[in-house]
Parts: structure tokens; C-alpha cells; sequence
């Protein structure tokens, strides 16, 4: 009994320090080989960011981490930073060396991003992080807006806008990637490649 109302206690407290936006009844991290991904549109995504190298995050709305284009580099999504590098990645494909994502995943290409905006997408929030979901039914995937990192590392755009690394096209200076805010929807742009985007993996 008495353990009943400690529980009961505990659970008010968090409710009055966390706030509405904090959900106390989430469920537990997903561990690292559990990643089994959601099927859309014949490709198979990771349900969270890359976060430090050969690593996903915690949670789907969680932040992880941002790399520069074809660069085996994690730099904080928030903050300054400090050591950033301003050059340009050699090559026009994300090379397999360079792969943030862990064993079994990898980099996306942009037709497989434009496969995962044809599924159809809403702006949501996800334990107080703005973001999109893309796909259907049972089968969607949650990407948070965590902005980016620009040439001098300077983050910009947090909670605004969404963007996501392409593995391919790229030329000398500029590569694909894959933006989005709650305004204008989804989009298409070429980023230089010594900015920081976010990375989601899908299934080789």
C-alpha cells in the first residue's frame, strides 16, 4: 500500500515539475539491434537519426547529431562548435567509408526521398518537437525540424525546418538534400557540402 501511494506521489510530481508536454508514460528506448524500420513505398527507413557515428538515437523526435556532406563526423545539433570545417568533401556519391548509419543501414539516395514524400506527410509535434511525418496507417515515420548547422557551423533554423541528407547527386561544392518546414511542405535543395544536416538511414 504504502508503495501504491509512493508511486502515486512520484507520478504527480513529475506531471507538476514536467509540464504538458512531457509524456511520463513513453515507452523505453528502442536498443540498437531492435531497429527493424518501416517499410514505405517499397523502402525500408530507420524510425530515428543517425546520431554518433554507427549509432540511432534514442527516440524518433529525439535530435541526434549533424554531419557534413560524405564526412564520418558527428557535430552537436545544438550549441556552438567549435573546430568546424569549412572545406568541401571530395567526390559526387556519399562513399561507404564515410557512412554515419550502423551495420545493416545506409544513407538514402534522393530517389528514395522523393519515394518517401510521395507516401504523403503532415507537420505534427512529437514530445514537444516540431516535425513531419511521412507515410500511412501503420507504416510512418517521424522526422524531426532540428534546422542546421551552415558553413561556419552556426545553427540556424531549429524547430523550423527539417533537413536531411541525400548520399547522391553532388558536385565540387553543392550536394542534395532533402528540407522541410510547416509552411511551404517538402522540398528539394542543393547544400554546400560543409554545412551540418541531419541523417536518417534506410535498410541496404
Amino acid at each position: 500500500m504504502k508503495k501504491t501511494i509512493l508511486r502515486t506521489l512520484t507520478l504527480i510530481m513529475g506531471l507538476v515539475f514536467c509540464g504538458a508536454g512531457c509524456n511520463l508514460f513513453r515507452p523505453d528506448p528502442v536498443p540498437e539491434p531492435n531497429e527493424v524500420g518501416v517499410t514505405i513505398n517499397g523502402v525500408v527507413w530507420a524510425t530515428r537519426n543517425v546520431g554518433s557515428v554507427g549509432t540511432f538515437v534514442a527516440y524518433p523526435e529525439s535530435a541526434g547529431m549533424f554531419y557534413q556532406w560524405n564526412r564520418k563526423v558527428a557535430w552537436p545539433s545544438t550549441g556552438p562548435v567549435t573546430g568546424w570545417n569549412e572545406t568541401n568533401a571530395s567526390g559526387y556519391d556519399w562513399t561507404t567509408g564515410n557512412d554515419p548509419c550502423p551495420p545493416g543501414w545506409r544513407m538514402p539516395t534522393k530517389a528514395e526521398f522523393e519515394k518517401l514524400v510521395a507516401s504523403g506527410s503532415v507537420w505534427t509535434t512529437v514530445g514537444g518537437i516540431n516535425g513531419r511525418r511521412f507515410g500511412s496507417g501503420a507504416n510512418t515515420i517521424f522526422l524531426p525540424a532540428l534546422g542546421r548547422r551552415g558553413y561556419t557551423g552556426a545553427h540556424i533554423e531549429d524547430g523550423t525546418d527539417g533537413n536531411y541528407w541525400c548520399s547522391n547527386p553532388a558536385d565540387d561544392s553543392f550536394a542534395s538534400g532533402f528540407g522541410f518546414n510547416s509552411l511551404f511542405g517538402n522540398s528539394f535543395a542543393s547544400y554546400g557540402k560543409s554545412q551540418g544536416l541531419s541523417c536518417r538511414c534506410v535498410r541496404k
